[in-house]
């Protein structure tokens, strides 16, 4: 099924418009205008993390994939640009660097993430309009990322959200098989007690939709225009929305109090 596209800014290509939404049911309490994508049914809102709740383009990820490269490096006593060539490779046949080099080569998970995470978080601060967007959204908020809770936890104070959120499901939560793995997102619906079908996920890469999908989730792809954002047609065809501003994506759902 094509990918219902929904873009709340100018984009480098060409907007295509939203896929017609159906009018409300009689009785149902909405907010948001009435032509905007229904979500009255969703009780349950996935988060990811990095690239997703703030800007991409802010350099806190490109400080975190330097990092895994340097990490790689030290570890295997190889040249950086090997480094980064293998940390590529893990990253695509294992889901993360993380997860390729504990079954590959026996990496320390702690050692990992605590150094990889060791980043400088000033580029960001407060946004009040996800805050404000966030916050109007009914029912059960969760971060579900493949880093680690402290490091979930240090973005969320920087942006001023951490309160808005019920929990983190991270890489140590989900048992190391990290998303796009369906067991991750198995783990986190039993876990919590999510109903699939009134679930919502919102995510900048898509492959890692297509799990969250299939299990009746209604999705959300934040296209940032990174490669981490990029994917092929079958993983972007998992997103049942598309938009290049979270905030207001969210600001413009038709949504039940």
């Amino acid at each position: 099924m094509p990918v219902n596209v929904v873009l709340h800014r100018a984009c480098r290509r060409a907007m295509v418009p939203a896929m017609a939404t159906p009018p409300p049911a009689s009785g149902i309490p909405e907010t948001a205008p009435a032509d905007g994508p229904d979500f009255r049914h969703v009780r349950d809102w996935l988060f990811d993390l990095d690239n997703t709740l703030y800007r991409a383009d802010c350099g806190v990820f490109a400080q975190i994939e330097g990092r895994m490269t340097d990490y790689v490096a030290r570890f295997t006593g190889l040249p950086r640009d090997e480094a980064r060539a293998l940390q590529k490779s893990l990253y695509r046949s294992h889901g993360t660097t993380l997860n390729g080099l504990m079954r590959l080569h026996g990496a320390d998970a702690d050692d990992y993430l605590s150094y990889v995470h060791d980043i400088d978080l000033s580029a960001l601060a407060p946004d009040a309009r996800l805050i404000a967007a966030v916050t109007r959204l009914p029912g059960r908020r969760f971060i579900f990322t493949n880093g680690c809770r402290h490091h979930a936890g240090r973005i969320l104070d920087r942006i001023g959200a951490a309160h808005l959120f019920d929990d983190i499901w991270d890489i140590r939560t989900i048992g190391f098989a990290p998303k796009p793995d369906p067991a991750a997102y198995d783990h986190v619906v039993a876990a919590a007690g999510i109903a699939p079908a009134a679930a919502a996920m919102f995510d900048d890469i898509p492959q890692n939709l297509a799990a969250a999908r299939a299990l009746g989730m209604t999705t959300v792809w934040l296209d940032t225009g990174t490669d981490f954002s990029s994917g092929a047609p079958q993983a972007i065809e998992a997103a049942h929305h598309r938009t290049g501003d979270l905030s207001g994506f969210l600001d413009s759902l038709r949504i039940s109090p």
